[in-house]
């Protein structure tokens, strides 16, 4: 019987160097440089008023008169909507009415303790009639005053059924109409006030956030055409806003209190940021060991190895890695994805 024993022994027995080694692989290689970070990072916010105003009325009713739209600008004091007055008008007609009977009735009584008065010094009054016209002068007294603060909170009743500015402002929104009823204390007009406007941002949660305090950004109106303008970060909230996982960035605009026409307009915000330094690398570099980022090295043999990194941040189309690189390390930029360690690579390109 024929046996292929003898002919497995002798192919198993050839030697390393006649097996066939795969071919290297080009690859980018491209060499690590340490560099500073320059950012320029950019936000995109709306201009708002540093200060904002919401109104309402005191008491409730319904609306009989809007006065003003918005993007009107007013004036302290100026009527800005009317309720209907119908009762506070009568309120006002009943308590007046009591007023004028009031002084009427301290007169009288005032006249009538004179009298009393008299007649008791040439002696032929009493004592308990000048006591009696006496007492009946602080009740009327008493009477007229009430009359008066009856009269004063009817005119304020009266006059709460009109909305006023308080302040020199800008009307941005409203949500009320002829007709409509409501409620005492219900928002109904937004207005801005004219002490400055300010951009704010809603920026992602980013370490280099809390740097930014007091620095200076470059302001670029997107929906109407101006020349461009600079604000002073006034404000960085210091919480996660839940609903939208960003942080409210505030910068106060360094221009005139009058450019109100600019309420609304969408801007994007150039903060220049210089930080440490790092190695950087293209991000094309950049793969996983484990959980961890990493990059492929290449040796002095022309051989690479997955190295783990520790990333400071990331560029435009770079990382700066702050821990797991030297400077002049060379690095596999495109190709990383057919390696293993050990893989010997020849360069397709290098980039300095």
């Amino acid at each position: 019987m024929f046996r292929s024993f003898p002919l497995v022994l002798l192919l198993s027995g050839l030697p390393a160097h006649a097996q066939t080694a795969p071919p290297d692989i080009r690859v980018t290689i491209v060499t690590a440089r340490m560099q500073p970070l320059d950012l320029d990072m950019q936000l995109t916010g709306q201009i708002e008023a540093i200060d904002t105003l919401e109104l309402g009325f005191r008491q409730g009713g319904r609306v009989t008169a809007l006065l003003v739209a918005e993007g009107d600008r007013v004036t302290q004091g100026q009527p800005l909507a009317r309720l209907n007055a119908v009762q506070q008008d009568q309120a006002l007609n009943v308590a007046e009415a009591g007023l004028s009977a009031a002084r009427a009735g301290v007169e009288q009584a005032r006249q009538a303790q004179d009298r009393a008065a008299a007649l008791l010094a040439r002696g032929v009054g009493t004592r308990a009639a000048a006591d009696q016209a006496e007492q009946a002068l602080s009740q009327a007294q008493g009477a007229l005053e009430r009359a008066e603060s009856a009269t004063d909170q009817a005119r304020r009743a009266l006059d709460d059924t009109v909305l006023r500015a308080p302040a020199d402002a800008v009307v941005t929104a409203k949500t009320l109409a002829p007709g409509q009823v409501v409620a005492a204390a219900q928002p109904v007009l937004t207005l801005a006030a004219l002490s400055g406007l300010e951009a704010v941002f809603q920026a992602p949660d980013d370490p280099v956030l809390r740097d930014i305090l007091g620095r200076q950004v470059r302001l670029e109106t997107l929906d109407i055409d101006r020349p461009d303008m600079t604000a002073t970060v006034s404000e960085v909230a210091p919480l996660v806003d839940p609903r939208t996982g960003t942080v409210a960035v505030r910068a106060r605009i360094d221009m005139a209190q009058d450019g109100t026409a600019l309420l609304g307009a969408s801007v994007r915000g150039h903060l220049d940021l210089a930080l440490e330094e790092g190695v950087v690398v293209p991000w094309t570099a950049l793969m996983r060991s484990g959980d961890d980022p990493a990059v492929w090295i290449v040796g002095d043999d022309e051989r690479v190895a997955l190295t783990p990194v520790t990333i400071s941040h990331f560029g435009d189309g770079t990382i700066y890695v702050s821990d797991g690189l030297a400077d002049g390390q060379q690095v596999v930029g495109d190709g990383a994805q057919l390696l293993y360690p050990g893989r010997r690579v020849q360069p397709a390109e290098v980039r300095p």
